[in-house]
This record gives structure tokens, sequence and C-alpha cells, in this order.
């Protein structure tokens, strides 16, 4: 004969209910995708999460100072190719005024496109874009932090490109000089302002270079970025999130386990009851 007492309903109630909490914590690993919801689940996972977590801010952070770094590059390297195309120009121009008469329009003509020439680039090297920010920075660099103790210039100074193209003269003067050679000048004169032309193209030239290795080092910069992000994401996911087939198998386990006790508890408070009765 069995015989339920009250401090024995009360045990099997509260193992029982203990199941069904434990069941619903198994559906909301299932729903939310997360083995932990609360620090009490594992405090060791959670303080490794949460120190994850905090890592890959600062990770998508400095990604985002890299996006801003090489949008700078790419106009700055853009602004460099027109200076080269303009450079190059200037150099046909030069020659093609050593062909004309001192004092015709074509000689004219051309010294009025010299002059378009150096106002375009002057624009160009002083360029800002919708927010005010330069294209090339003025007298200094301004590093952009990208990692731990990592900064970066994105693009050169404005004085890198403009000074000291020829000797001591700028690019400016280079043009400024080249015009007045085919306005006024002798032959002689063109002739040095189209050395001088090459040589400041030359210097555009290394410019050009110099810009395409900070490109090339934001670059790869931002593989490396993205493969710590990645290795940050499955470090979390092993400890945070959700293993579906193993959860499940538990909570099919837990189901079909308090099913089965329910069914006997029930059977067994029929059968004390009856007697109790009889």
């Amino acid at each position: 004969m069995v015989f339920i007492t009250t401090q024995s309903l009360r045990a099997e109630i509260n193992r029982q209910h203990a199941m069904s909490k434990d069941i619903s914590t198994e559906q909301s690993k299932i729903s939310t995708g997360h083995k932990l919801n609360a620090p009490s689940d594992d405090p060791q996972a959670w303080v490794q999460i949460s120190l994850l977590g905090r890592q890959q801010a600062i990770t998508t952070a400095w990604q985002d100072n890299l996006t801003f770094a090489q949008s700078r590059s790419a106009k700055a390297e853009a602004n460099l190719n027109d200076i080269n195309n303009l450079m190059t120009r200037v150099s046909n121009l030069l020659v093609t005024s050593t062909s004309t008469a001192d004092g015709s329009p074509g000689r004219e003509a051309v010294a009025q496109e010299l002059e378009g020439v150096r106002a375009t680039i002057n624009d160009l090297l002083n360029q800002t874009d919708y927010q005010g920010q330069p294209v090339f920075d003025d007298t200094n660099t301004l590093p952009v932090p990208v990692g731990a103790g990592l900064s970066v210039e994105s693009v050169g100074t404005r004085q890198s490109i403009s000074d000291n193209v020829v000797g001591a003269r700028s690019l400016d003067q280079v043009l400024t000089d080249a015009i007045a050679a085919v306005r006024t000048g002798t032959a002689d004169d063109r002739t040095n302002a189209l050395g001088d032309a090459r040589k400041a193209l030359d210097h555009v030239i290394v410019a050009q270079s110099i810009q395409g290795v900070r490109t090339q080092r934001l670059e790869d910069i931002g593989e490396r970025l993205v493969d710590q992000q990645l290795g940050l994401s499955e470090r979390r996911s092993g400890l945070e999130d959700t293993d579906l087939t193993e959860t499940i198998t538990k909570l099919q386990n837990k189901l079909t386990t308090l099913e089965a006790a329910q069914s006997a508890f029930a059977r067994i408070s029929r059968q004390s009851l009856f007697d109790y009765l009889n």
C-alpha cells in the first residue's frame, strides 16, 4: 500500500515545478538563441562574454575610423591623379608654345590655358569635403587611431605636394614662371620652363607613390581588423549561442521525464485516495 503524506506531496510538487522551470529555461534558450540569459547561469562565461562584447565595440570603432581614413586616402589619390594629368598637359602646352610666334593669338591661348590649369591645381590642393575636412592635411598630418596603440596617416600634407617642387620653388611658382615664359619670355625661358614642369611632374608622381603606400597600409589594417572581429565573434558565439541539437535533446528528455512523473504521481494519488476512502 502506498500512502502520500502532506510532506511527500509537497516535495513531489516542488520537484515537478523545478522540472517545469528547467523545461522553460531550455525553451528560452531555443527561442532566444542564447544559452545564457543571466549572470547566474554561468558567471565565468558571462564575464568573458562581457569582455568580448567590449572588445567588439572597440574594434567596430577602429573599423569606423579606418573607413574614414580610407575615404580620405581615396580622395587624395584621385586629386593627385588629376594633378598628374594637369601637369602632363602643362608640358604639352609648353612644347606647343615653342612653335608659335611671339605675341601671336596662339601663344596667348596657351598662356590662358596654363592659367586655368594653375587655378585648377590650386583648387585640388585646397579642396575640402562636405564636412569641411581638407583633402590634404595642412602643415602636419592628422594620425587616425585604428588599433591599440596604432595610429596611421591617411593623407599627406598640402605642403609636401606643393612646396619645394623645383629647388625652393613651389608648384604654383613653377606654373607662374611658365605662364610668364610663354607670354614674355625668350625661347630659352620656355625651354627652362618645360624642364621645370617635367621636374614638377616627377615630384607629383613621387607624391602619388607615397599615397599609394598609405592606401595599401590601410587596406592591410582593414583585413586584420576584419579577422580580429571574426575571431571575437566566434569566441563569443561559442560561449553564448545555443547548441540547438543538444538543447532540443535535453528538452525532449525533460518533457518525457516530467510527463512520466506527472502520470505516476496522478496514478499513486488516485490509489492512495481510494485506499483512504475504503
